[in-house]
């Protein structure tokens, strides 16, 4: 079955973390063994694993906050040095897509040739054939790196698709998890830059009242990349059954995550991986799938490698190959080959195609 990811932070790994993620996460591993920190020698993500496991495209982001509460490598102190290390992200894509290991796709006509080479790939045996290229839709966690709306249009030119406004604390262009802060100024600007070059605004993230503002000001296609259900894992980062609702109503797709702490409620990092299971994470996409009456809204979003490894993630999960298990935990609930397909990864294609002007 392939796979459709809507949230890797494979960039900030590879600079931030200096992980070269050509190689496979049992060398990356070894390689920290006596690296301190979160997440190390626990790496769940690289793109060795990735082929293996068959996710054929993912949502790769460029990652840097500048929200005034800096965090080393990853909060900055100026605007300039976040739109710097984003650069650096998106260079890193480039430099992988020059080396023939992904592609960076940007259009319907892209997608569908892409996704069709991994179709096509699969249907002749697999095994028989190196993988088609990793295939890569630019993403951007967080608008800090946007030095100012008018901006936008070098950030699309140069390939970015989906945006989302804020990440973690007081964005400058909105209220992001862990806030109660609505849009800025700059935020509604950016909004009206996005709908003018249909940039697709991801709405993971935002405080709650900036993601009903947005909402409100933005009327182009959003979508929700790594969230889960806030009725079963209830914290803000998470979303109410009344805000899956919204986005379902607009067309959008909300990618389910893994990071354990967003699937079972009172988990905290520290605590025992293995009381978090991959059924857990199926429970949300299940939550969303009965709300909404429909399979259609929801994918997968991981979300693997956000700064954490094994230790953060579903205890029967030991790379990203490991999401091939949820089509079968999900076929086991009942769900219709068709439905399974489309959550894995045909939502998401599906999405894009109808977002980028190829209809449904």
């Amino acid at each position: 079955m392939l796979i459709v990811d809507a949230h890797l932070d494979l960039a900030m790994n590879a600079l931030q973390w200096n992980r070269d993620l050509l190689q496979s996460v049992y060398t990356i591993r070894t390689q920290e063994n006596y690296t301190p920190g979160k997440g190390r020698g626990q790496g769940t993500v690289a793109l060795p694993e990735m082929r293996r496991g068959r996710v054929a495209l993912c949502f790769a982001t460029a990652l840097a906050r500048s929200t005034g509460r800096p965090v080393p490598h990853l909060d900055f102190l100026s605007p300039a040095q976040a739109y710097a290390i984003a650069v650096g992200h998106l260079a890193y894509y480039r430099a992988l897509e020059r080396g023939g290991h992904v592609r960076v796709v940007t259009d319907a006509a892209g997608l569908d040739g892409h996704l069709q080479a991994w179709e096509a790939w699969e249907a002749d045996g697999a095994a028989s054939a190196p993988t088609p290229p990793l295939g890569v839709v630019f993403s951007m966690e967080g608008a800090d790196p946007i030095l100012d709306p008018d901006q936008l249009d070098e950030w699309v030119q140069a390939g970015l698709r989906v945006l989302g406004l804020a990440h973690y604390g007081p964005g400058r262009y909105a209220g992001g998890t862990g806030t109660e802060l609505g849009l800025t100024d700059l935020g509604v600007a950016l909004l009206a830059a996005m709908r003018r070059l249909n940039v697709l605004l991801d709405l993971t993230h935002l405080s709650d009242q900036a993601f009903w503002e947005a909402l409100e000001r933005y009327d182009g296609p959003v979508l929700a990349s790594h969230n889960n259900a806030r009725a079963l894992a209830p914290h803000q980062r998470q979303f109410t059954d009344e805000q899956i609702r919204a986005i379902a109503a607009r067309g959008g797709v909300i990618g389910a995550a893994f990071d354990n702490w967003m699937v079972v409620p009172g988990w905290r990092h520290g605590d025992d991986p293995r009381l978090v299971k991959l059924e857990d994470v199926v429970r949300h996409i299940d939550h969303v799938c009965q709300l909404l009456g429909t399979a259609r809204h929801c994918g997968i979003g991981s979300d693997l490698d956000g700064g954490f490894g094994r230790e953060g993630s579903p205890g029967d999960l030991d790379t990203i190959a490991d999401l091939q298990q949820v089509a079968a935990l999900l076929a086991a609930r009942g769900y219709t080959a068709d439905d399974v397909a489309g959550i894995m990864y045909r939502n998401w294609w599906a999405f894009l195609r109808q977002a980028w002007g190829a209809g449904a």
